[in-house]
């Protein structure tokens, strides 16, 4: 069943836009991530233009994360003190990354910036959590005990001033790197659609020492409302939310979500990051080819937001 996106000036499967957000947003319940490292590449390569993509992909974030977010709500599995200061320095990262996506919009650079950065960043984390993720899996087989990973232990992140206190947590470090990253992913996700949830579930569980039960539900407040800002400033600014693939991709996105959330409470924690680690390689490969290989057309038109005349 074809569909008319307005913004994007295209036809669509209905069908198959409503199976990408359900899929993503089982993924977002499964490792507690935005998603949308996955379905802005797919939409891409479905052909809808890179900036109604980014943009649009920021809404259906929003939907399936919060969905997952009120299972994990349910089961107080949420440290909210952090959850806050990563979600107001985030807010202040979209921002930021709204500017610069508006800017290199405006210069014709945004959709080699954005293959660029999918492939130096989802090479680097989805190799480095794969690595880390496969050796846990592998000494468990053999029977040598994991390394703890107990709240409040010590690195040179605890080192640095002005500490602040997570008591669901059980933690007491510095704002510093905690706000570091809520700018940072805020930043990303503005520029990049994408939640940054695979940047941040790694970050507080190997940087932070963030309990594992809490990080996935944690990760997922942050998204929401980083995203949701995301969502917001693309609609006013640069007009390129399209209303109409936003709520296909909602309505899947949400149900899946809580399956994925189901799923992952039940799954062990190194066999999750293998399977995100995967994921990741996998999209940045894709990009990777995608920059190499020769287009079927050296020469198109496009409009100033994108889309094809």
């Amino acid at each position: 069943m074809l569909i008319y996106l307005p913004i994007a000036e295209l036809s669509v499967n209905m069908f198959v836009i409503f199976g990408m957000g359900g899929a993503v947003g089982f993924l977002s319940g499964l490792f507690g991530v935005g998603g949308g490292f996955l379905l802005t590449p797919l939409l891409i390569f479905s052909g809808i233009p890179p900036v109604v993509s980014v943009a649009t992909v920021a809404s259906q974030i929003v939907a399936s994360s919060a969905s997952a977010a009120l299972s994990y709500w349910r089961r107080r599995m949420i440290d909210l003190k952090l959850a806050m200061v990563l979600m107001l320095s985030g807010m202040v990262g979209t921002l930021i990354g709204v500017v610069v996506f508006n800017g290199l919009r405006s210069l014709g650079q945004l959709d080699l910036i954005i293959g660029i950065s999918y492939v130096t960043f989802l090479g680097a984390i989805g190799g480095l959590m794969l690595s880390e993720s496969v050796r846990a899996i592998l000494n468990a087989r053999r029977g040598k005990p994991a390394p703890l990973r107990r709240p409040g232990q010590h690195n040179w992140i605890h080192g640095l001033p002005l500490k602040m206190r997570f008591k669901r947590s059980k933690l007491y470090v510095s704002a510093i790197p905690v706000v570091a990253l809520g700018l940072g992913i805020g930043f990303l996700g503005a520029l990049l659609g994408i939640g940054g949830g695979f940047i941040l579930v790694p970050a507080l569980i190997y940087l932070l020492r963030v309990p594992t039960n809490l990080v996935i539900g944690t990760s997922l407040i942050q998204i929401v409302a980083t995203m949701s800002v995301a969502t917001i400033l693309h609609a006013v600014t640069n007009f390129s939310v399209d209303i109409v693939l936003a709520i296909i991709l909602m309505v899947g996105g949400v149900i899946g979500a809580q399956f994925g959330a189901r799923v992952g409470q039940n799954m062990r924690g190194d066999h999750l990051r293998a399977l995100l680690g995967l994921l990741v390689l996998a999209v940045a490969i894709r990009f990777l080819f995608g920059l190499v290989t020769p287009p079927e057309e050296p020469f198109s038109l496009t409009t100033f937001s994108g889309s094809p005349l």
